[in-house]
């Protein structure tokens, strides 16, 4: 009997508020790490943090909902995310 892969759920977003500068994405990488999901994550010019962020559905989910609070120094004003198609990824890397 063979398994079925699980489906893969991919999600891209941006994130704006005081969000540089206070280690968000050493945390981000540590809570996508926990729920075993791969992506990326780094800092734009602009101020804003951009993320990919992929695997189960419900961990996907249970980050995203992270991600609108965000770790002890930031101040999440804003997150932006829609559907994205999976990439060939390993882990989950700050860029």
């Amino acid at each position: 009997m063979f398994k079925r892969k699980p489906k893969l759920e991919a999600v891209h977003g941006l994130v704006t508020g005081r969000v540089q500068s206070v280690a968000f994405r050493f945390y981000t990488r540590q809570e996508a790490t926990q729920l075993r999901l791969t992506g990326w994550v780094k800092n734009l010019g602009d101020g804003r943090v951009e993320f990919h962020v992929q695997g189960l559905p419900d961990r996907v989910a249970e980050f995203v909902r992270w991600v609108h609070v965000g770790p002890p120094l930031a101040k999440v004003r804003d997150v932006e995310t829609a559907p994205a198609e999976p990439e060939a990824l390993d882990e989950f890397e700050i860029r």
